[in-house]
């Protein structure tokens, strides 16, 4: 029997299709400038672009379209409709935790203001305003907090933050906390509806595109603090990094339209996410050493188990510490799956493996797991009630009714259930395995093998399929793709989207003429790091740029980690990438035509139909 959950979905993709039967780009509409302000030119669509025909026909203002939702959050690219969810979010939020979430975006954005302030009267210790803006807006990123009670702490201590700067300042350049100072829950999410939402913001800026590129970096800088949080978490905090961010949300706050400003904002936060994922990608190989390809079983061993989902590997490292000698088997979910790389980490010989596959699935995998589960950060899905008393929340992660561990890391309670419950019954033999750990430190050093393959013709191309992706029962794309691809190319693949990819033993068992894997797993959605650097250091040994690299990008666009890997690939100058399944809702023609123009991105179409223009370099 269907979930709800996947009735919606199915209705929703049947709606697309409907609406859009020879279109793969998006869907239903965006955005168009309303008050017809077009500070940039608006050519003619090309041939191979009718996705923008279609959006100019069917666009309109999302205030006239929407008088009075519910919500209204498009901030993921599987938003209902692809329009965006006004009811209730397709990832199962609620209409209240929506807008009190925009309510907290507010205060962030208007922290930013104060923060920039203090910094340039100097004397003022900002490390506190620096943790609550990574924690606050990390918990606003999708499948993160389904807790109106969790979010409405976050703006209590936020509320705190703001004061505590005013008090310190000559004057205050936002007064936004002083009237969410005491607010109830319920006014908080009225606040969130009636003053902070989308329709409501956009409005005021009058220029729709403009807004887009608000909501473009928005989304990219939820992503940048999302993973300047799990460097904070390794203790790697970087003043320079945080007053960027501060400056980010004081600009962002302001509800001029200005489209040179907001685009080059769009890049600085592409900019200020190259250095956070530089600042992880060094606390991760720091704290737990360089990680080096390893074998990970994926099937069953006997005894009592707990599972650990999320990026935080600190998280991970403290439960193996705290489970030593206790008879229990650790197991890895998700984006948790590469840190059997990490020398640090493996050498727990309780870490026996990874269990299920991506965060989508979960609902099912949680279902069929006989332990504990622990959810350290995105992505969570409302759990289902016959696993729910098992499930513990860490850090940002909230959801009602869930046990959460607090900053002390003190697991004792999710050790004490793993001993009550039976765990696995048996292992399962022959055991499967998934080799990890294609970190660039440890393609770099066969970078030899690689250029001779390529020169010699023995590699036609490399191909970085990766990013965040999604729950559509259809999702088919990137599978596809990496099966059509020919069997002298290589696929780098990171992000929960290998999950489409890491399943298929013919992949994983493929091997180019000079040995190498076929398929290389460089690990979570931010070693995206990694294949940049893989990318620059072939570049630089082939004495071409990336964009003259044989290398094609398909990338999966589902939330707002992948919202900043994008902006960071467009900062870094990187062009011919193709984004989907479909195109975030928020983005209007205008703003995807400038993206076209500049950087040729692309919409994905038909796998076969794509790789063949991939194979010709285009």
């Amino acid at each position: 029997m269907l979930t709800h959950h996947a009735m919606r979905t199915m209705r929703s993709t049947v709606l697309r299709r409907a609406l859009m039967p020879s279109l793969t780009a998006t869907s239903l509409p965006t955005t168009n400038n309303c008050n017809n302000s077009r500070p940039f030119s608006t050519a003619p669509a090309s041939n191979k672009t009718p996705w923008l025909d279609f959006l100019r026909e069917h666009t309109t203002c999302v205030h006239e379209i929407v008088s009075k939702p519910d919500m209204f959050c498009r901030q993921c690219e599987q938003t209902s409709n692809h329009f965006a969810c006004t009811t209730v979010g397709i990832c199962g939020k609620s209409s209240e935790t929506a807008c009190i979430q925009d309510t907290l975006m507010q205060l962030i954005r208007s922290v930013g203001e104060l923060a920039v302030a203090a910094n340039e009267k100097g004397g003022i210790d900002l490390k506190p305003v620096h943790v609550w803006t990574l924690q606050a807006t990390f918990s606003t990123l999708t499948n993160v907090n389904f807790s109106d009670d969790r979010i409405a702490e976050f703006i209590e201590q936020g509320v705190a933050v703001a004061k505590d700067l005013e008090a310190k300042l000559d004057s205050a350049p936002s007064t936004v906390h002083q009237e969410l100072d005491g607010l109830a829950v319920e006014e908080l999410e009225e606040k969130g509806l009636e003053k902070f939402s989308i329709p409501t913001r956009q409005k005021e800026m009058g220029n729709d595109d403009a807004f887009c590129l608000n909501e473009l970096a928005t989304y990219g800088l939820k992503g940048a603090c999302a993973y300047a949080a799990h460097c904070y978490q390794l203790g790697y905090l970087k003043d320079d990094i945080m007053m960027d961010i501060h400056k980010i949300n004081a600009q962002l706050n302001s509800s001029e339209p200005d489209m040179e400003g907001l685009l080059a904002a769009c890049l600085k936060v592409g900019e200020i996410n190259t250095r956070v994922l530089a600042l992880l990608d060094e606390a991760h190989a720091t704290q737990f050493g360089d990680p080096e390809p390893t074998q990970v079983c994926t099937t069953a061993v006997q005894g009592k188990c707990i599972l650990i989902s999320g990026h935080d590997l600190v998280d991970l490292q403290a439960l193996l510490e705290q489970t030593e000698g206790t008879g229990i088997n650790v197991y890895t979910h998700g984006e948790m799956l590469p840190a059997h790389a990490y020398p640090e980490l493996k050498k727990y010989k309780h870490l026996v493996g990874n269990y299920g596959t991506a965060w989508q699935n979960q609902k099912f995998e949680f279902a069929g797991f006989p332990g504990p589960i622990i959810v350290t950060t995105n992505c969570v899905l409302e759990p289902r009630k016959m696993y729910k008393k098992r499930v513990y929340t860490m850090n940002e992660v909230g959801v009602d009714g869930v046990q959460h561990i607090g900053p002390d890391r003190d697991f004792s309670p999710v050790i004490a259930q793993a001993k009550s419950l039976k765990g696995f019954p048996r292992t399962i033999e022959p055991a499967k395995h998934h080799t990890v750990g294609f970190n660039h430190r440890a393609v770099l050093p066969l970078a030899e093998q690689v250029l001779d393959a390529a020169k010699s013709g023995a590699l036609s191309r490399i191909f970085l399929i990766g990013g965040c992706d999604g729950s559509q029962w259809d999702r088919s794309y990137f599978t596809e793709l990496a099966q059509e691809t020919p069997p002298d190319s290589l696929i780098l693949t990171l992000g929960c989207a290998k999950n489409r990819i890491i399943h298929d033993e013919d992949l994983l068992n493929a091997k180019l003429a000079n040995g190498l894997p076929r398929v290389l797993d460089m690990g979570q959605c931010n070693d995206a790091f990694s294949a940049v650097v893989v990318a620059t250091e072939l570049a630089k040994a082939l004495d071409c740029s990336i964009n003259d690299l044989p290398l094609s990008l398909a990338v999966s666009h589902l939330e707002q980690k992948a919202a900043a890997v994008l902006l960071t690939l467009l900062h870094l100058g990187v062009k011919n990438i193709r984004l989907g399944p479909t195109l975030p809702a928020y983005l209007t023609p205008n703003v995807i035509k400038i993206l076209q123009d500049e950087y040729n991105l692309m919409a994905t179409g038909e796998p076969i139909d794509d790789l063949e223009l991939m194979m010709e370099g285009k």
